[in-house]
């Protein structure tokens, strides 16, 4: 299910929420009603308003973060990614098929998430990323190093290519369990509690339904941004490209 999809459902079940608390104020009996019944249901509401707004913020501040967090993690490969060119490059003109091997899995990359059309979430698995690195570890194995300099180049190769090793396996494995789903169906159901609450303390009229339309599309809204934010590679947020662009325009020149 998409994150629209997603969003429409708990939209339409938060309000529906809010229209069963309106259809249980007039049918529950009087005493029901009554101003110390009143006084209990608003206290009870205040909590849950309380608690539904301190979550459903961190879980939206904890997904912006996430998306932050892989932005940053994308400019450290592409640092990494220039500097391991740079050694491959004092190795000499034999390591030139390396190098274009490097700018076109970069450059493969760049137009895979950020050209446009539909994207392939499993590109982004482990298993991807490791088949990837062992393509890497293999042609820099093969490369033949036989001055001091060519030997030192190769450990550093060695080691910056260690190192985009481990922030690319780290980007994917973040990405597996960007939030915690059963935390966000608690959030829904708060949602849903809260609105009938808010039905069995109003009356129906065109001014109440607006409002609950209003309360239940911030409240999708809300759902709308974490499911986006914990897709930057996929989602209507992407992160920016530009650190990997420049990476492609500087490798191998």
């Amino acid at each position: 299910m998409t994150a629209v999809w997603v969003v429409i459902v708990v939209t339409l079940l938060t309000f529906a929420g809010g229209d069963l608390g309106l259809y249980l104020q007039r049918a529950l009996p009087e005493e029901h009603s009554v101003e110390k019944s009143r006084d209990m249901i608003g206290a009870v509401m205040g909590l849950v308003t309380l608690l539904l707004a301190l979550v459903l913020g961190t879980i939206v501040g904890s997904a912006y973060f996430f998306s932050a967090t892989q932005q940053s993690e994308l400019q450290a490969l592409s640092a990494q990614a220039i500097q391991l060119d740079e050694a491959l490059a004092q190795f000499g003109p034999d390591a030139k098929p390396v190098r274009d091997k490097v700018k076109e899995a970069l450059d493969g990359s760049l137009k895979l998430f950020w050209g446009g059309g539909d994207v392939d979430p499993g590109e982004l698995h482990v298993s991807k990323a490791m088949a990837a690195m062992e393509a890497f570890k293999g042609a820099i194995r093969a490369l033949d190093a036989k001055t001091p300099d060519q030997k030192d180049a190769v450990a550093g190769a060695n080691a910056h290519l260690a190192q985009i090793e481990q922030t690319r396996l780290l980007m994917s494995l973040q990405l597996a369990n960007p939030f915690s789903k059963p935390l966000l169906i608690v959030v829904v159901f708060w949602s849903f509690f809260l609105f009938c609450g808010f039905g069995l303390m109003s009356k129906l009229n065109a001014t109440t339904l607006g409002a609950l339309a209003f309360g239940a599309f911030a409240v999708g809204s809300g759902i709308f941004l974490i499911l986006e934010l914990s897709h930057p590679y996929t989602g209507l947020f992407k992160i920016s490209p530009a650190a990997l662009q420049e990476t492609v325009d500087s490798i191998d020149k």
